[in-house]
């Protein structure tokens, strides 16, 4: 007999720090008097801190009975629910910041929320670029084969240009950001040279 598949959605919070999940089935069961009802019973499922999309639990013949039926396997595989501000890959968390052009020009620091309830406040002092990540690590997922270590949190930008430039504005940051604009300081006034007078 085939093995009875369901889901079992779980949230990126559920999946970092662990929880227990009771799941009510219903199947058929036979009575003593040889009937076939329908069954209740409650499943526990120990979500352990770490684990990935589509580990399986399986709870052995707790399908359908019936005549000339053996009753099937019951699995239930595990689906990641979409969070509103962090992406899992793999081991890792992957969080996108939205900065403007300034920011990534000049010193920022980027706000980012945690699975555990912190906010971390990342600096970000150097020029960032299209496709420049950040990567902290162990603040990304638990690893469910090594207790007490931790994947990576990275952190990916989303650099806001601005609508709108004035001539001016324009003229000035071609100058600031031309090959050679951080010319070297003018030189120091020359000194004047002291009139020698004639001691004839």
């Amino acid at each position: 007999m085939d093995p009875v598949v369901k889901d079992l959605p779980c949230s990126l919070e559920e999946l970092f720090n662990g929880c227990v999940k009771k799941i009510k089935v219903t199947r058929k069961r036979y009575t003593p008097e040889g009937e076939l009802v329908d069954e209740a019973k409650a499943l526990t499922i120990t979500v352990k801190p770490g684990w990935k999309k589509g580990t399986k639990v399986t709870f052995p013949s707790e399908g359908d009975e019936g005549p000339n039926i053996v009753p099937a396997d019951l699995v239930f595989v595990l689906a990641e629910k979409p969070h509103a501000k962090l992406k899992r890959e793999g081991n890792n968390l992957v969080y996108t910041a939205r900065i403007s052009l300034a920011d990534a020009l000049t010193d920022c620091s980027i706000p980012v929320p945690t699975l555990d309830g912190r906010s971390l406040s990342i600096p970000c002092p150097e020029v960032v670029s299209p496709g420049y990540e950040k990567e902290i690590g162990d603040e990304g997922m638990p690893l469910s084969k090594k207790p007490g270590s931790r994947g990576t949190l990275v952190i990916r930008f989303n650099i806001v240009f601005p609508e709108y430039l004035s001539q001016p504005n324009k003229v000035q940051l071609r100058k600031l950001l031309s090959p050679g604009s951080a010319a070297a300081p003018p030189p120091a006034p020359l000194e004047e040279e002291k009139a020698v007078e004639d001691t004839q």
